[in-house]
């Protein structure tokens, strides 16, 4: 398959949109979740993906970079959150010159649910709502597999791919033969063209819900890098505060004042520092910044990317 042999190329080089209706709906996010995984048509390439990456044992409590550049990070024995391989993915899904791989990104944010998950069951309802996300553009995904009139044909470029840009041809040539969620681009090119895409009433379209966990790595994103950070002065600020700090500045744009409530008040049950020493395997705040910050690079690179595609054909404001 074409999407095996993309797949292998790009892994050479290497959250939650706040849809509770109100404070009492918080408790019942769980049952929100779509069944959705990967025993589909990206099976058969994800076999060869987790090949590669297992080459790669960690070692997250040295910061130092070698000749051949920073040193791969460890597995973290007796959990199941691993930010080594939440790196693996993140590093993985930038394709091609200003695209994003969908089976990546969505296996990016699998890794991110463990994590909210390990903060605890009022963290982990949020999560709830980040799989039920990343299930319906996977099920969006197997229909397109199973009806091949979904597919993006030879002759099909992808939206706004036609440009002084020279990168952006790049794109289109990569794309031309590739499934309709191959890609971010390639999946909002297909939904565009389909008329799935609804710029005035709510809809289950891929486009919506990309958009709904774009919004949320923005967040996951800021509270990692507040997370990183190692003040000059006076002691380090609780990962609760941050991570408040972090949404009010991003998600809480987007709700309404009972929801933010709510899930300000889920942000309560975080965890110390301590904990965030644990599960990402190191032993202090100069290790935890080392780490952090490759993550937050790699996390940076993934968001950037997906923000222009859905800013170039004004699906910033979805409904």
């Amino acid at each position: 398959m074409l999407f095996c042999f993309y797949a292998s190329q790009i892994v050479s080089n290497y959250f939650y949109e706040a849809s509770v209706k109100s404070a009492a709906g918080l408790s019942s996010v769980g049952s929100a979740a779509i069944d959705g995984g990967l025993d589909y048509y990206w099976n058969s390439c994800l076999k060869g993906y987790n090949q590669v990456n297992k080459l790669h044992p960690l070692s997250n409590s040295s910061g130092t970079i070698g000749a051949e550049g920073p040193q791969p990070l460890k597995e973290c024995p007796g959990q199941t959150f691993q930010v080594s391989v939440l790196l693996t993915h993140l590093l993985a899904a930038p394709a091609y010159t200003s695209d994003v791989l969908l089976e990546p990104y969505l296996s990016s944010w699998d890794e991110l649910v463990k994590f909210m998950d390990s903060m605890g069951p009022m963290v982990g309802l949020i999560s709830k709502e980040i799989e039920s996300k990343t299930s319906i553009i996977r099920h969006l995904a197997l229909l397109a597999e199973e009806n091949r009139k979904a597919q993006l044909g030879s002759d099909i470029h992808p939206v706004n791919s036609v440009s002084s840009d020279a990168g952006k041809t790049n794109d289109a040539g990569a794309s031309e033969h590739t499934g309709a969620y191959h890609s971010v681009r390639s999946m909002i090119w297909v939904e565009l063209n389909r008329g799935v895409v609804n710029f005035h009433h709510q809809t289950d379209s891929g486009c919506r819900t990309i958009l709904r966990l774009h919004r949320a790595l923005l967040w996951l994103k800021l509270f990692l890098e507040k997370l990183a950070e190692t003040p000059v002065a006076g002691q380090l600020r609780s990962p609760a505060d941050l991570c408040r700090e972090a949404y009010q500045s991003t998600l809480a744009n987007h709700h309404t004042w009972l929801v933010r409530r709510a899930v300000e008040l889920a942000f309560t049950s975080i965890p110390e520092r301590s904990f965030f020493f644990r599960i990402m395997c190191v032993q202090n705040q100069e290790q935890l910044r080392t780490v952090l910050t490759r993550v937050v690079k790699a996390t940076v690179e993934v968001y950037d990317r997906t923000q222009k595609a859905l800013e170039e054909n004004g699906m910033l404001d979805l409904p």
